[in-house]
């Protein structure tokens, strides 16, 4: 049983790993377009769209090869939960003003916000938490 749980710890933070990678390089490609899709959540204001298109993509690239390489799994699942948070967040409010637009979430591909995209990120932050919550516990049990 614990080789089973070692290996799906593994799988679901290679993947988490590898979707924040992929997210964060077709975000680098053209910020100026992300920070246009930043814009149609209709939440900040142009310059700080701006910010945030700069220096979100990479802070989603750097957290995912942490995640996948194992260096500070803690901080980068933390900071991968907190990023899933907000943009479940950001969903939901387009979804409840009944809004049509692209979400933005891997930069040149066009993806509507909708249910699925809202459950998708659901089931991504969960897992997050699962490895944020199996690391604390496995640095619980070394002390």
């Amino acid at each position: 049983m614990k080789i089973e749980k070692n290996y799906f710890y593994h799988l679901i933070r290679i993947l988490i790993g590898a979707i924040f990678i992929f997210s964060g390089i077709t975000k680098i490609i053209n910020p100026l377009k992300f920070a246009q899709d930043i814009l149609n959540y209709q939440i900040v204001s142009e310059s700080i769209s701006f910010w945030i298109a700069l220096i979100l993509p990479w802070l989603e690239l750097i957290c995912g090869i942490f995640l996948i390489t194992g260096i500070v799994i803690r901080g980068s699942s933390f900071l991968i939960s907190c990023m899933l948070f907000i943009f479940i967040f950001l969903i939901f409010s387009v979804l409840i003003r009944g809004e049509q637009i692209d979400c933005g979430c891997f930069g040149f591909i066009r993806q509507k916000v909708s249910w699925g995209l809202l459950m998708q990120d659901l089931i991504l932050f969960s897992l997050s938490l699962t490895i944020l919550i199996s690391y604390i516990k496995n640095s619980d049990r070394k002390k």
